[in-house]
Parts: structure tokens; C-alpha cells; sequence
């Protein structure tokens, strides 16, 4: 399954897709997720160093996840900076446990969750279908500071069932980092059902649902 849905990104508010059935706009799982911390990052990344830093690993993390999907596909591919081949080469003991792919870089949009996006894998991880994350960092990670991942892939798996009518009963964190270090996280959606709701409530507590209709069709129609 493969869903073409038109998408913007609007510059401090996040990117957002179109819904393929109702043509409302919907903002992205991570610009739902991540929006508690939004203006702590932006805050953050006003330090030109910190920008840059940012930046840099953005582009690392483009490239290595390229190098994940045609790894799985079978296919080569090869990078010039020695880094990202580094985060990758960490990540294949780990990529070989996923039995079998079932979809990858695929679209999702939920209407009953009011959010789309992209996610990185679906497949079988150790013969347990999961949706899974690829991730890079500079350090190893404490599982305190990513709970906004769990709760990113923890959507997916809902929006997989919604759109597919196939539950997915697990979800999995792969963390290649520039210390050397590699992580496994594996964890059950449903323990980030309540706090994903949370979320999704403190977003639209903030954004008014038909202002941001309004001011997202009223910017697609001066590009058109």
C-alpha cells in the first residue's frame, strides 16, 4: 500500500498532509508529539552552534535511513561520509532481526486521530509484527528523553489498523550513535495510549482546528 497525500511545511508550525477522504488538513504524529517541547527546540536552535550541530545530524540521519531502506530491499548503497557509514555498519546486527518487511517511508493519515505522516518500517522484528524506527544520536539515549518517540510510533501502529483493519502489537526503537553505541528499545503501544491522547489534546487545545483549515487552503491556493 502506498498513499500519495499532498503535504506542507509551514515554517514554526510543523508539516501537515492533506486527508485523502475529507481533504482536511492534518498535522504531522511528530509535530503532535513534539509539540510540548516546540519552543524549547526553537529556543535551542537560535544558538548558530547548536543549529549547525543539528543540521548536520538531520543529514546523517537522511542519509543512513537510505541506507536502511535499500539494505532492506536488498540493494546497496554506499555513503561518503565516514560517520553515517559508521551509524549504519552499528545498525545491521540489529536490522538483521527484522524477519520481514512489510512496508517502508509509508504514508498514513488518520481522520479519527486528526494526523498523518510517514513512518520509517513495518515489519517483523524477531517474528513479531512491529512498527519500527530507525534513529541516530550522538550519545546513547535514557529512555526518559524519548518517550515522544514511543508515542510517534505508537500512533502509527493505530493509524496502520485504522487504515489496514491489521494490528500491530509492538513497536521498536533502533539507535545507532556516534559513541559506538547501538540500542534496542521494544515496547507495547498500548502502554503510550493515554499519554499519546494527551497529546493529541494539548495540540488542538493550542490550534484552533478551522482556523488552521482556513490558513493552510488560503496559503495552497497562492502557490497554485
Amino acid at each position: 500500500m502506498e498513499m500519495k497525500l499532498k503535504s506542507i511545511e509551514i515554517d514554526g508550525m510543523g508539516r501537515f498532509y492533506q486527508s485523502a477522504k475529507t481533504g482536511n488538513w492534518y498535522p504531522s504524529v511528530t509535530t503532535v508529539t513534539g509539540f510540548a517541547k516546540k519552543e524549547f527546540w526553537a529556543k535551542w536552535r537560535e544558538n548558530p552552534e547548536n543549529k549547525k550541530s543539528s543540521d548536520e545530524a538531520m543529514r546523517r540521519g537522511t542519509a543512513m535511513h537510505t541506507m536502511i531502506e535499500n539494505y532492506l530491499n536488498k540493494e546497496t548503497y554506499r555513503t561518503t561520509c565516514e560517520k553515517t557509514q559508521t551509524l549504519f555498519n552499528q545498525m545491521i546486527p540489529s536490522l538483521d532481526k527484522i524477519n520481514k518487511v512489510v512496508a517502508q517511508e509509508t504514508q498514513l493519515c488518520s481522520d479519527s486521530l486528526r494526523m498523518a505522516g510517514r513512518f520509517d518500517c513495518i515489519g517483523e522484528y524477531e517474528g513479531v509484527l512491529s512498527v519500527i524506527d530507525f534513529k541516530s544520536a550522538k550519545s546513547r539515549r535514557k529512555e526518559d528523553w524519548i518517550q515522544n518517540y514511543f508515542e510517534q510510533t505508537a500512533a502509527y501502529s493505530y493509524m496502520w489498523l485504522e487504515s489496514m483493519g491489521v494490528r500491530v502489537p509492538q513497536v521498536v526503537i533502533l539507535i545507532s550513535a556516534e559513541d559506538g553505541s547501538t540500542q534496542v528499545f521494544k515496547k507495547n503501544p498500548d502502554d503510550y495510549k493515554i499519554k499519546l491522547g494527551e497529546s493529541i489534546k494539548n495540540y488542538w487545545a493550542s490550534n484552533n482546528f478551522q482556523d488552521l483549515q482556513r490558513k493552510i487552503n488560503e496559503m495552497v491556493n497562492q502557490t497554485v
